[in-house]
């Protein structure tokens, strides 16, 4: 009877392991058609279209997705009540106009994004330029009401995932090139869960990818083989704002507080605004420069902002003026990043959050 069990286990692994291949080939073949919704028709890949285009103003941009009756309209007024800088913006016909804020110095746009959920994904009507908006934004903020929380997640995120758009995810780590010649060359690192040289082949297979090393280098699976091949995925960070707090009890509130990525907060009484705002500045991950023209104390009204991975004099130049690189000698820098206050630095040296530079030209 032993043998029998064995046999039988080894069937069901097998059976598994069949299984597990044949759900690869169909996701490979389901991201094939999502593709075609994800890249706007004309092969460009700018957010245009029917009344969606935004004006990239500001160092970052923030969207709101929600549920109508969340609560985003109430919060995005407020939001931008409280903390706005301009009423009126350069805007075209926009079904939504973008509200700005300042916090900390940066100009953070605040993006309402409509229909994101009502069936954009099927590229119907004026859905493909919400999604091309949605692409662009630093951080998506998901509107969810407290009180029937997860199965708005659930859609919602299944929606934007649909859109190519990997929510607080880093890219897979897998090594990935194309040749022209000499098959399929597949390594793992580590043990793989879901992932076998057979099942590797058949999804490149399905790409017409015959020739290609692949390195798995974390336990990976299907869906991200399948990003890595599509390559036209984003990754953005995302905070899920639970509104109307006011309707539970303080042990919920406990329960909510301990949820990763979660903010509990009252839109209408504007309730924990400032933590949602400290976590929302947290997420961009955005640096300050302050800059200090030769002989005036530093203007530290108006920081240059910077994304934290592109930090350098060099993106700091590029940022103010395209040419403004040719004309640099060297810079001058106070701060955390240097030893000696003031250093003299070259394009190349990487700065840290509220350093002060002075611009020495040629």
């Amino acid at each position: 009877s032993g043998f029998h069990m064995n046999t039988e286990i080894m069937a069901r692994t097998q059976r598994n392991k069949a299984t597990a291949h044949h759900l690869g080939l169909l996701k490979a073949r389901l991201a094939k058609l999502r593709r075609e919704l994800i890249t706007p028709k004309g092969g460009t890949g700018a957010a245009t279209g029917e009344g969606f285009d935004v004006a990239k103003t500001g160092d970052a941009r923030i969207g709101f997705v929600g549920f109508p009756s969340v609560g985003k309209s109430t919060l995005l007024s407020n939001l931008a009540g409280v903390y706005s800088e301009v009423a009126a913006y350069e805007f075209t016909t926009l079904t939504t106009v973008p509200g700005v804020i300042r916090y900390k110095g940066a100009k953070i746009q605040l993006l309402d994004l409509p229909g994101i959920i009502e069936g954009a994904k099927d590229g119907k009507g004026r859905g493909r330029q919400v999604i091309a908006v949605a692409r662009t934004c630093n951080l998506i903020l998901i509107v969810l009401d407290v009180l029937k929380p997860l199965g708005h997640k659930k859609l919602i995120e299944h929606e934007l995932e649909g859109f190519g758009i990997r929510l607080n995810k880093q890219p897979p780590n897998i090594g990935y090139k194309r040749k022209d010649k000499g098959g399929i060359n597949f390594t793992a690192t580590c043990a793989q869960t879901e992932l076998d040289g057979e099942t590797v082949k058949s999804i490149l297979a399905e790409y017409k990818i015959h020739n290609a090393d692949i390195t798995l280098r974390s336990d990976s699976t299907a869906d991200d083989l399948i990003d890595m091949v599509e390559g036209n995925r984003v990754y953005i960070p995302c905070i899920y704002v639970l509104n109307k707090i006011d309707q539970i009890s303080i042990e919920e509130l406990d329960i909510i507080y301990k949820v990763p990525h979660c903010v509990p907060i009252s839109a209408h009484h504007r309730w924990n605004f400032d933590d949602l705002l400290e976590r929302m500045w947290d997420y961009l991950q955005l640096v300050r420069i302050y800059t200090k023209p030769k002989g005036q104390l530093p203007d530290y009204t108006s920081p240059v902002v910077l994304p934290d991975d592109h930090t350098a004099v060099e993106d700091f130049c590029l940022k103010i003026h395209k040419n403004l690189i040719k004309e640099l000698k060297y810079a001058l820098v106070w701060g955390s990043s240097v030893k000696h206050n003031p250093q003299k630095v070259g394009k190349d040296h990487v700065m840290e959050d509220e350093d002060v530079i002075q611009l020495v030209k040629k």
